[in-house]
């Protein structure tokens, strides 16, 4: 009977990183994937342009009247960049972001509603 626990308590810890993508954290569009405050966000490198998609639990988060910064470190250089609404539920940058393997970005959006999420991504 022993044994029997031990494989069902093994079989459950296996099966559990299946269940990190539950509120929808799969790449849509071939970038990286963040969730923070209950929000999903995928960084991509679009053109040399950073974009931003935000969900909420798989459905389309609205970006308009949001504002922010994304901040990419590569290497010892630092660049910020400012983030605005450029689809329904997607933010960009007007410059170009270098984000390449190794970057580490951090993205400070402020919503219509005045809420404010930070969240990091490490690009790979």
């Amino acid at each position: 009977m022993k044994k029997l626990m031990a494989l069902v308590a093994v079989a459950l810890t296996v099966s559990l990183p299946a269940s990190a993508f539950a509120h929808g954290d799969k790449p849509k569009h071939g970038g990286v994937v963040q969730s923070a405050s209950d929000l999903s966000f995928e960084l991509v490198n679009r053109d040399g342009k950073a974009m931003i998609y935000v969900e909420d639990h798989g459905n389309s988060m609205p970006t308009a009247g949001a504002s922010g910064k994304l901040t990419v470190l590569t290497g010892g250089e630092k660049s910020e960049l400012a983030l605005e609404p450029s689809a329904p539920n997607a933010m960009s940058t007007k410059e170009n972001a270098k984000l390449v393997k190794g970057s580490k970005a951090i993205a400070s959006i402020s919503f219509a509603d005045k809420k404010v999420v930070n969240v990091r991504f490490s690009i790979n």
